[in-house]
């Protein structure tokens, strides 16, 4: 398994389900009969030694879930049926880490011989962690206001928020000092929705993208997305000047100290120490 995801599994094979799911009228108006195949990771250790429910996932509700869920939605695509579904049992399951869905459709329309058809997606909460700044008009508003947009998104939880330092600016000598903090944050957006997110919240606070290294309302960065090395034309994962950047390493090494960069293999404490250290002020979230 992924990320530190026990090999602990409750399996769900051939759940029968009448829905009506289909890209066809007739498959949405007279409904057909789907089966449900569903692996929930989770760790079921300790209900195992204890011998009590509360500490695993309970089946039958499960199967229920998903009987009520694929009822009450309709869709054209198996693609879309597991993509939601697998969303939202992780959404309303906290003991769900991760979940292996796989929709089956055994009468689809097709006029040939076949034996069945059918759509498989892995899904699971993803650990990231991003860098928050400010240097303009009421710093410490800024960003408390950024990390409560981020938890009142419904795929994102903020897990651990760190202290503030105040910093010089990067860059651009000529501007206000920074608030810099660091967040951990779980979430079921891939990277570049959980960028579009991060955008629209800085978007929210006024941030003008004018100048590189500029003044800004609000500044977050996608640091670290899993153990994730990934690059695109808009994103890079992990960040490409973490390694370099007191101000990002020094809050976020009271997070994750032993956080490994998956690309240069030291510990965020590690690059934090190697940096040279000048004097900070901590501040004190609102």
């Amino acid at each position: 398994m992924q990320d530190n995801i026990r090999d602990d599994e409750i399996r769900i094979e051939n759940l029968e389900v009448f829905a009506h799911h289909g890209v066809f009228v007739e498959e949405q108006e007279k409904g057909q009969i789907f089966q449900v195949n569903a692996v929930l990771y989770t760790d079921i250790h300790r209900a195992g030694l204890e011998d009590n429910l509360f500490y695993t996932i309970d089946y039958g509700q499960i199967c229920q879930f998903i009987t009520e869920w694929m009822q009450q939605n309709t869709y054209q695509l198996l693609e879309a049926v597991a993509e939601k579904m697998s969303k939202a049992i992780l959404l309303k399951y906290d003991r769900v880490i991760a979940v292996e869905l796989e929709i089956r459709k055994p009468y689809a329309p097709i006029p040939l011989p076949f034996g069945c058809v059918s759509v498989k997606v892995y899904r699971k909460w993803h650990t990231a962690y991003l860098s928050v700044g400010s240097n303009m008009g009421d710093k410490v508003q800024y960003i408390s206001g950024a990390i409560r947009a981020l938890a009142s998104h419904p795929q994102i939880k903020v897990k651990k928020v760190s202290d503030l330092i105040q910093s010089r600016p990067y860059g651009v000598l000529e501007q206000e000092d920074f608030l810099n903090g660091a967040l951990e944050i779980e979430t079921l957006l891939a990277p570049e929705e959980l960028l579009d997110a991060i955008h629209d919240i800085e978007d929210a606070a006024g941030r003008v993208r004018v100048r590189r290294w500029g003044p800004r309302t609000l500044d977050i960065d996608l640091l670290f997305y899993d153990k994730l090395i990934y690059e695109s034309d808009t994103l890079v994962i992990p960040h490409a000047d973490l390694q370099n950047r007191d101000f990002v390493l020094e809050p976020l090494s009271t997070l994750a100290p032993n956080l490994r960069h998956p690309i240069l293999g030291r510990t965020v404490m590690q690059l934090f120490q190697e940096l040279p250290k000048e004097k900070r002020t901590k501040v004190e979230m609102l």
